[in-house]
């Protein structure tokens, strides 16, 4: 049958027509309730793309059901899990959900709302220096509050963190609430640190997301020691602060590297709508909180109610009603459908998305794990090739190839 209907097509254009009837391979979209607004993509498949479903067979079984609130998560380099707990916690986990190691020393942080002990990483010279890195919400000594960075040595026995230390601190401190702290923090190739930093919320300070002498709602690019990256965009800007990357961003909690690409991927929270997929650009500015899918939780437009304006890239990807993307990553497991999808943990909308990306494009969307009615939290492969997931009710899922 294809190739009937490719037989006439000169050869180009059977390359573009394979790639058309690859994107055409869908089902209906997997969202049927009505959106928030009546606004309008910007592209065909902004939104609402066709659904895809996985045909290889696979397990989601419950391995752990009493983690402490889990938000981060990260694998260790001999397949063990090192997860944060919001309250101020860390864990390391084997790969069948036992506890092996409870860490220690961890500074203070401000549990309200969003904020907690968030994202952790390890350093990439982890095997010399034993480093581990983490994001937090942070008391400051002026009774506010701020997302801040630090770094500590992991003990010999794995159970306390040397010589801690805070590396960076976002600006304005804030003394308005928990809210929208982000926050997730990434290494890239050369071994310098890419974090999400969220607006903080509030009618007041959210408006400072498009601010460049602030740190809210920004994605930074630091150093391991907290400067920033030499070659960053708004270094000599007049008034910017040196560290920031890209601008105009909500609440994003969730950011990775495409292994295969190298491109920089987040995913934020919208208001009433607009959750958002984006492709981080250095020097890019999203929009937030003028330009937006979303309304307001009053029902009102977001300001002026835009969409899109000259000078803010466009999200490659968007969802309306909500989702709440609590975390997302590229899947480098062993299952072949799955490979190199992104995968991001519903929140409110209780499942994990799996988006089939074609040449930075969505092409297809399934919904994993709806029956089990959670709010995934965080989300990592790991080196089995397994899926290993968290949840708010305090369980670990891992899904793996039957």
């Amino acid at each position: 049958m294809i190739a009937k209907f490719y037989k006439p097509l000169a050869i180009g254009a059977i390359l573009v027509g394979i790639a058309t009837a690859c994107m055409a391979q869908t089902g209906p979209p997997v969202e049927t309730k009505p959106a928030n607004s009546d606004y309008k993509p910007a592209f065909a498949g902004q939104t609402r793309i066709g659904s895809v479903k996985t045909k290889t067979p696979y397990t989601a079984s419950v391995i752990n059901t009493a983690l402490n609130l889990p938000w981060g998560m990260h694998v260790l380099l001999d397949g063990r899990l090192l997860i944060s707990g919001k309250s101020g916690t860390m864990q390391i986990l084997t790969t069948d959900g036992k506890i092996d190691k409870t860490i220690t020393g961890f500074p203070p942080v401000v549990f309200e709302g969003q904020g907690g002990l968030l994202d952790v990483n390890i350093d990439p010279d982890f095997t010399q220096n034993r480093m581990l890195y983490w994001t937090y919400a942070e008391p400051t000594e002026d009774g506010t509050s701020t997302l801040a960075v630090a770094k500590g040595k992991l003990s010999a026995d794995e159970t306390k963190l040397e010589n801690v230390k805070v590396i960076w601190e976002a600006i304005p401190h804030y003394n308005r609430g928990g809210g929208q702290f982000g926050s997730r923090i990434v290494f890239d190739k050369q071994g310098n640190i890419f974090l999400t930093s969220g607006d903080r919320q509030k009618d007041d300070i959210r408006v400072r997301a498009q601010d460049l002498s602030t740190t809210t709602g920004k994605i930074i690019h630091i150093t391991k020691e907290g400067k920033p990256v030499a070659d960053n965009p708004f270094i000599g800007k007049a008034g910017a602060m040196p560290e920031i990357y890209a601008l105009g961003f909500r609440s994003p909690d969730g950011l990775f590297i495409n292994p295969v690409t190298g491109d920089l991927w987040e995913t934020e929270f919208g208001p009433r709508g607009g959750d958002e997929v984006n492709l981080i650009k250095p020097g890019g500015n999203y929009g937030w909180p003028y330009v937006t899918y979303g309304i307001e939780y009053s029902g009102q437009k977001v300001y002026d109610g835009i969409q899109q304006k000259e000078g803010t890239i466009q999200p490659v990807y968007y969802w309306d009603p909500v989702i709440s993307p609590g975390c997302m990553m590229f899947y480098t497991g062993n299952m072949a459908e799955w490979k190199n999808n992104m995968f991001v943990g519903g929140l409110s909308g209780m499942y994990i998305a799996r988006l089939v990306i074609e040449n930075n494009k969505v092409v297809g969307e399934e919904r994993l794990l709806e029956d089990k009615r959670e709010r995934w939290r965080c989300i990592a492969t790991g080196k089995d090739g397994a899926i290993y997931a968290g949840t708010d009710s305090g369980k670990l899922y891992k899904i793996a190839k039957q």
